[in-house]
């Protein structure tokens, strides 16, 4: 016997919409390209920046790379059909 609960969630998972993804999947290649290419631009300019100089001018670029490459690799993974 099913509880009301069950039966209630049930309907709502029959009605609902299917999942769409905010961001084409055809756009998911190119976006992972230009994500990561930005990483390694920033990446390159962490490394030749004068060392003399205080991390303030190294943590913001190193962070926007960090974020950037994370967001490129889960485009580039999304993209070959490895959804993460």
């Amino acid at each position: 016997m099913a509880s009301k609960d069950y039966v209630a969630l049930a309907t709502l998972h029959r009605t609902s919409p299917p999942f769409s993804p905010i961001v084409p999947v055809g756009l998911l290649p190119y976006l992972a390209f230009v994500l990561l290419g930005a990483t390694f631009l920033l990446a390159f300019y962490s490394t030749v920046v004068l060392k003399s100089s205080l991390a303030a001018r190294e943590f913001p670029s190193a962070a926007l790379a960090s974020l950037l490459g994370g967001f490129g690799v889960v485009a580039l993974f999304c993209s070959v059909g490895v959804y993460v």
